[in-house]
């Protein structure tokens, strides 16, 4: 399996975006639109977008896999948020028009507890070996999925712990039209990061899965290469989008050589998402199946 960027932060947009004031399609009650204009960013031009690997946007929750507990573990994602004072003001420090001096936080006091168990991402700032907020004001971080958690019973079923392997659906290694789902050793994931699909997430937007039967995968970031992908313009992307196959996707998201991850978002072309009979549904699925493997005999019985 290719080793490829790590979702450890907030992905910049390929273009230079620009908030327009209309309700916004993407988050329910928020008041404008985050847009692309047709000028690519200087952080996609300086990780030399044009040579980068694009790849399919995923809509679920991320995930990363790292030790605990000296064994592979599944981790989800829990952003450290400021409690409701420093909110407040991070809020009115926000919309001033005079904010021109940088927002100080006091990471002991401003932000709400997390458990003792709790990492923060990679790739964020520290200051004095602190991890310091991005610019939403929240510090992104990990906490390990117990096995008996309710919180994360979803996230608990893609995984055992017992044989040490995760529930992935990725594309066939001989056949790219073809997806399957295999159970993968977690070892062999270490350090990735992964979206986790299925039933009970994000309003399930590939529609896997039923109330009585809940049907969950977890998806390596850059899984599904994009092969025939337009010139980066925003003309030819938003054509691409709107009338390719290839195209009924969420996203795209490149892997850059230097390891920085850039994304355009249907909605950063004024298009809609969800949308129904995405690409990855027009895809046939195998079942790579062990029949010594628990996790796989659950899955086929619940397709």
């Amino acid at each position: 399996m290719r080793r490829l960027g790590s979702v450890q932060r907030k992905m910049p947009c390929v273009f230079v975006t620009e908030v327009k004031e209309e309700p916004s399609t993407k988050r329910e009650h928020q008041p404008f639109k985050v847009l692309a204009t047709e000028t690519l960013s200087h952080k996609a031009l300086d990780a030399d977008i044009y040579s980068a690997l694009p790849t399919e946007k995923v809509d679920g929750t991320c995930c990363y896999i790292t030790t605990y507990k000296g064994q592979p573990y599944l981790w989800a994602r829990l952003d450290r948020k400021p409690n409701k004072l420093a909110e407040k003001k991070f809020k009115n420090y926000l919309q001033s028009k005079q904010n021109s001096k940088e927002f100080f936080w006091n990471v002991e006091e401003d932000f709400k507890p997390v458990p003792e168990c709790w990492i923060p991402a990679k790739e964020i700032e520290q200051l004095n070996g602190n991890p310091m907020p991005d610019e939403n004001g929240h510090i992104p971080g990990w906490v390990p999925v117990e096995k008996h958690n309710k919180q994360y019973c979803w996230h608990s079923s893609v995984v055992n712990y017992e044989f040490e392997v995760a529930l992935i659906l990725q594309q066939h290694p001989d056949d790219p039209g073809l997806l399957e789902i295999s159970a993968v050793p977690l070892s062999d994931l270490l350090e990735q990061t992964l979206e986790l699909i299925g039933t009970n997430i994000n309003g399930n937007p590939y529609g896997l899965g039923s109330k009585k039967y809940p049907l969950h995968l977890l998806i390596p970031h850059g899984a599904f290469q994009i092969r025939n992908l337009p010139t980066l313009k925003h003309n030819d992307l938003l054509s691409w989008f709107e009338g390719c196959r290839e195209g009924k996707i969420e996203g795209i998201v490149w892997h850059c050589n230097d390891g920085c991850l850039i994304k355009v978002h249907r909605h950063h072309l004024g298009l809609c998402w969800p949308i129904p009979d995405t690409y990855m549904n027009s895809k046939p699925v195998i079942i790579n199946m062990n029949p010594n493997n628990s996790l796989l005999t659950k899955t086929w019985r619940q397709l």
